[in-house]
């Protein structure tokens, strides 16, 4: 059976994606150029946890939540590989001349990448935490999270009110209020039909 060629342009074209495959194919398992290799440990981070004060209790060791605003807390250290000690200090933000600071060296122990501070106390306010460690790729890593005190915690939230943002009566009273309104709704109509089916009946 004769075979009918491909137009020329479109032999060009396949020959072309081809040679271009071809060519990227060895490159494709290098490294983008200029990027640096990551480090044990670079994955690394330092969370802000709460401690316990004045009736609110401790944010688990290891707990995956990071909290913005605390009072009294401890650094969680997760994620650092084979690190064996994270260097971290906290300064005021933005810096304030004589401002309150706090640092140390977390040491994390037989390889496991995690561990933890002890509890921590600073003045309300706004601060930056920044850590290193050796043999890190690139700069120090930082967040920065906000300490207040001034507002207890502690005080129990309302059980069975109505939602956030609007009054009313609680979900389980008004359905209760609802149901009794129709029912005693339901008990009129029956006395009128009632009622008027008796006058049918003698002849009213």
């Amino acid at each position: 059976m004769p075979t009918t060629p491909l137009p020329r342009r479109a032999g060009v074209r396949i020959a072309a994606v081809t040679a271009l495959t071809a060519a990227l194919t060895p490159l494709s398992g290098l490294p983008t150029a200029g990027a640096a290799p990551m480090a044990p440990g670079d994955n690394g981070t330092l969370k802000i946890h709460t401690a316990p004060w004045d009736g609110v209790p401790r944010t688990n060791y290891g707990d995956a939540i990071d909290e913005p605003r605390v009072c009294r807390f401890y650094l969680d250290a997760a994620n650092f590989e084979t690190v064996d000690a994270v260097n971290w200090r906290i300064e005021t933000q933005p810096p304030v001349a004589g401002g309150a600071t706090l640092r140390g060296t977390l040491n994390l122990p037989n390889d496991t990448g995690i561990g933890h501070t002890e509890d921590l106390n600073l003045p309300d306010g706004q601060y930056r935490l920044i850590w290193s460690f050796t043999g890190m790729t690139g700069a120090e890593r930082e967040k920065t999270f906000t300490v207040d005190c001034r507002a207890s915690m502690s005080t129990p939230a309302p059980q069975g009110g109505p939602p956030a943002g609007g009054g009313g009566i609680a979900r389980d009273e008004a359905f209760t209020t609802v149901a009794g309104a129709g029912a005693v709704g339901l008990a009129a109509v029956g006395g009128v039909v009632w009622f008027r089916l008796r006058r049918r009946s003698h002849g009213a």
